[in-house]
C-alpha cells in the first residue's frame, strides 16, 4: 500500500478508527495520542498492508496493539510510582448545551456514563469486539480478521458482552 492509498483509508475510515480509539482510552488527549501513534505505525508498515484485505481492520488491531502496549506499561509504572487517578467527570461538563431541557440533559449524561461504566467493567475479550462493532462500525469478519479470531467466536463474544452489560444495567438501573 503506497502512501496515497493510506491517506484515502485516513479519510474514509478516520472518523471510525478515532471513534474507536476514543472508546478504548476514554479521554480526548490519549486518544489522539493513540490515534496518532496508530497512523504513524501504519505509514511505517504500510508495505505489508494490503489494499484489497480490509486495511480497516488492519489499522484497527495497530491501535489495539499500541493501547494493549501502552496500558501494560501504565501498569509496570504504577507498580513502581503509584500515582493517583485523575477525575474526569470535569471533562464531561461541557456536553450539556445541545440538550432540550436540563433534565433531558441529565439523564442522558447519566445512562451514557452507565452504559460506559458497564461497558469498562467488560474484560478485553468482549470489550474490544463491541468496541469495533459500534464505534468503528466494522463487520464481523472485519473484526475477525482483526483480532485473528474466527467470526463465530467474535459473535459469541459479541452476545455474551450485550448479555454482561444488560445485566449490569439492570442491576444499576433504579
Amino acid at each position: 500500500m503506497d502512501i496515497d492509498e493510506l491517506i484515502e483509508l485516513v479519510k474514509l475510515h478516520g472518523k471510525s478508527i478515532y471513534g474507536f480509539c476514543y472508546k478504548l482510552t476514554g479521554n480526548k488527549e490519549d486518544t489522539e495520542d493513540l490515534y496518532q501513534e496508530t497512523f504513524l505505525k501504519a505509514v511505517e508498515l504500510r508495505l505489508k498492508m494490503d489494499a484489497s484485505r480490509n486495511p480497516k481492520a488492519y489499522v484497527i488491531s495497530i491501535a489495539i496493539l499500541l493501547h494493549k502496549n501502552h496500558r501494560r506499561k501504565l501498569a509496570w509504572r504504577q507498580r513502581i510510582a503509584p500515582t493517583a487517578e485523575l477525575d474526569e467527570a470535569a471533562n464531561q461538563s461541557g456536553s450539556l448545551a445541545s440538550e432540550a431541557t436540563p433534565e433531558d440533559a441529565v439523564l442522558s449524561l447519566e445512562l451514557r456514563a452507565m452504559i460506559q461504566d458497564a461497558a469498562h467493567r467488560l474484560d478485553d475479550k468482549m470489550k474490544l469486539p463491541l468496541y469495533m462493532y459500534y464505534t468503528a462500525d466494522m463487520t464481523v469478519e472485519e473484526i475477525a480478521s482483526a483480532l485473528r479470531i474466527p467470526p463465530g467466536t467474535v459473535k459469541s463474544r459479541l452476545h455474551k458482552a450485550r448479555k454482561t452489560m444488560r445485566k449490569v444495567l439492570e442491576v444499576d438501573s433504579p
